[in-house]
């Protein structure tokens, strides 16, 4: 079973869950949900502090990033803690002849917390499908 919240995410990940694997699992789940209600059950709760200073900034990254994308109705305040930040920059690719690109092409919540990430990070193959819900809501509105 798909770990279905961040805090979810975090305990499986203490517990000694491989946290690739676990995080990719927590967005499928994510990006199956069918309402803004749901998307926020998502990420609304704070994860527990794994003790890796990169998941637990990418955590905080991914909420404020996913709840900014799907235009939810709020940020959850726990993104914003002091320990949801790397005190180092952290380039999710090795290879060190994209560090300028990745450099001007990660996203706002990304940087602020030193993760150099692609343009369009937290992509899966059930993305579309999220996509389309948000294009759907916002003809509607």
């Amino acid at each position: 079973m798909r770990p279905s919240t961040l805090h979810e995410l975090s305990e499986r990940v203490l517990a000694g869950a491989d946290p690739v694997k676990a995080f990719s699992e927590f967005l499928d789940h994510f990006y199956d949900r069918a309402t803004d209600r749901q998307m926020l059950d998502c990420i609304e709760n704070e994860p527990l502090i794994v003790g890796d200073e990169k998941l637990d900034a990418l955590y905080a990254a991914a909420a404020e990033y996913l709840a900014k994308r799907y235009r939810l109705k709020r940020i959850p305040a726990w993104v914003s803690g002091p320990y949801r930040r790397l005190p180092q920059p952290w380039f999710t690719q090795a290879d060190e002849s994209l560090r300028e690109y990745l450099t001007y092409t990660s996203p706002a919540e990304f940087r602020s917390r030193n993760i150099f990430t692609e343009a369009v990070p937290l992509r899966r193959a059930r993305t579309w499908q999220a996509e389309q819900r948000l294009q759907q809501r916002l003809a509607a509105a």
